[in-house]
């Protein structure tokens, strides 16, 4: 990457993507580090940039074997992204050969390993379920149950989430309801918004709106909320298969924390011209 840098003049990355949930990814270990939030908002564009869901940032670590930052589309930072981070553990464990990687977010150190078959899978940790941790801005007496119109829940994956369930997740119009809910003001660091419903005991279909003013194909974090909620209200087991507009999850709420599973993809390698990155 370093070299590539040198050559060009201007910054190398990856595009990646976990079930459509898509990621460009800057290796600022071997390259200059210029993500800012308008840089991320330029290079996040569709039409005028590369695009992408999230932007993740890698970064030398002296506790993981690496330290990664998000970023949303829209300029704004994400403490997790659970699909990014398992693109990111893939870039690791090819680098090293080995199966297993650490990662430090914001949302803490994660551990994540390979599950054969060209799926990784990463623990998230355990749920913010604490109104102060998601965070919301003030106490509600239950979480499973929020004083909105269709009572949703809500958790923190390192970052908060509405979670509704529905008769028809498909039915709901995403693009209509979900930026009013995800500025609702007892969210005050925003939220991304879920809308489930319950197949059986271990199956959920789920869509979503992200924070930063999106609809997305897969949300990793949004599944492990998902799931949490799901259980938290009775109407799942722990280990559950989310069926997502880009494809499946499993996620398996354990002891040690919410584990996630599920493939990625690494499909092409670029660099951002220095003129582009120039003219922001």
């Amino acid at each position: 990457m370093a070299d590539l840098t040198l050559q060009t003049g201007g910054l190398p990355f990856r595009k990646m993507h976990g079930l459509g949930n898509d990621f460009v990814v800057v290796d600022a270990r071997s390259a200059p580090d210029l993500v800012n939030e308008d840089t991320a908002r330029a290079i996040g564009h569709r039409s005028f940039g590369v695009g992408f869901d999230q932007l993740a940032v890698l970064r030398e670590s002296d506790v993981a074997d690496l330290d990664v930052e998000f970023w949303n589309s829209d300029g704004s930072k994400a403490d997790a992204c659970g699909n990014a981070s398992r693109c990111v553990a893939r870039i690791i464990m090819d680098e090293t050969g080995q199966k297993a990687a650490s990662i430090r977010t914001g949302r803490g150190t994660l551990q994540a390993v390979d599950a054969g078959e060209g799926l990784i899978s990463v623990n998230m940790g355990q749920p913010q379920l604490e109104w102060d941790q998601i965070p919301l801005a003030h106490p509600v007496d239950d979480l499973n149950a929020l004083p909105i119109e269709g009572a949703p829940g809500a958790a923190g994956i390192g970052n908060p989430h509405m979670v509704f369930v529905v008769n028809d997740a498909e039915a709901v119009p995403l693009s209509d309801v979900g930026p009013a809910l995800e500025h609702h003001p007892l969210f005050p660091e925003r939220t991304n918004v879920e809308f489930i419903h319950v197949i059986d005991r271990q199956t959920l279909r789920m869509r979503v709106w992200e924070r930063g003013g999106m609809i997305t194909l897969a949300c990793g974090s949004g599944a492990c909320a998902s799931a949490v909620v799901a259980h938290r209200k009775g109407l799942t087991d722990r280990k559950v298969t989310i069926h997502l507009d880009g494809g499946d999850l499993e996620i398996d709420w354990r002891d040690d924390g919410v584990w996630m599973t599920g493939p990625i993809t690494h499909v092409f390698d670029g660099v951002i011209r220095r003129e582009f990155l120039e003219n922001i």
